[in-house]
């Protein structure tokens, strides 16, 4: 088995968290039914999220020592500790989400009050800021060990940036399907859930491309970690308070807007490409994708 893992290093960790997180949440509703009243959702979501988030951690801490060994967790365990990588990444990673989430927001807003921000609307502020920051802090540090911390540089060895991000996003994304399935009627989805699932997985594709080009540059389990708790803590603070069709709207705006930023910086690098010019024989001299580098070690000085 052990070989098997070692074989398959990126296969196994996916295998391992989807069976951890999807096996303690159903440990968790399956007495209620795979789709949860209101009452079951209000009641049982601490204790399925609390369980839930294990599955990245748990498997890509299990996963790191069966590839790895012990210097394998040592080496994971430097990059949670990389923190000197600059104040413009911190800002990157704390800021990209809540400044998005806000401006589209308020642009939804111009065409109905009810998309305000949920900080906006809420009589409970204080409440809404310390649930959506205890959920992100928790989220942010547990899964992040295994979607950046394993995943993310295992994938990397064998595949660019991009495809990287849309590997480990779009399982990201899925990874999210069984509480989502569980919380439709909750939130009045019902009707829309296959689209639900849909904008889970288009967003945070785009976002985990996002999170892979930060790492490429930083080389910080720490950094994506924050990038992480930026983007929970948006979607429960500042996501606009409504259900069924309008959060509908809301899942489909919120999921295309970092598409649009991937493209922008899309669109920068092919600028600065054209500008680098292209070498003899018509390739370019502009490199489009970090290369893989060893473990712990940044790909830019």
């Amino acid at each position: 088995m052990r070989a098997l893992i070692q074989r398959h290093p990126a296969l196994s960790y996916f295998v391992l968290a989807f069976a951890i997180s999807w096996g303690a949440v159903l440990v968790v509703i399956a007495p209620r039914g795979l789709v949860g009243t209101k009452a079951d959702f209000d009641r049982l979501f601490p204790i399925a999220v609390s369980v839930m988030v294990l599955g990245p951690s748990v498997g890509g801490v299990l996963s790191t020592w069966l590839v790895d060994g012990r210097p394998g967790l040592r080496e994971l365990r430097a990059r949670l500790l990389a923190w000197r990588v600059g104040a413009r990444w911190y800002a990157v990673a704390l800021l990209t989400a809540p400044l998005y989430f806000t401006a589209a927001a308020l642009a939804m807003a111009a065409w109905s009050p009810e998309f305000l921000p949920g900080i906006v609307t809420t009589h409970d502020k204080l409440g809404l800021v310390l649930r959506g920051l205890a959920v992100a802090l928790a989220a942010g540090i547990v899964e992040e060990i295994g979607w950046t911390g394993v995943a993310t540089p295992t994938v990397r060895r064998r595949h660019g940036a991009v495809t990287t991000g849309l590997i480990v996003g779009v399982l990201w994304g899925v990874w999210h399907f069984l509480p989502k399935i569980w919380g439709a009627a909750a939130h009045d989805l019902g009707a829309f859930t296959i689209i639900d699932l849909m904008c889970a997985v288009v967003g945070l594709t785009g976002f985990r491309i996002l999170m892979v080009w930060v790492y490429d540059r930083t080389s910080s389990l720490l950094i994506g970690i924050l990038m992480h708790l930026g983007l929970t803590a948006s979607t429960l603070i500042l996501q606009p308070l409504v259900s069924g069709a309008p959060l509908i709207t809301v899942g489909i705006v919120l999921s295309a807007t970092p598409w649009l930023i991937v493209a922008a910086i899309g669109v920068v690098r092919l600028r600065r490409g054209r500008r680098g010019g292209l070498a003899p024989g018509g390739r370019s001299t502009v490199r489009w994708s970090v290369p893989a580098t060893a473990p712990g070690t940044s790909p830019h000085p």
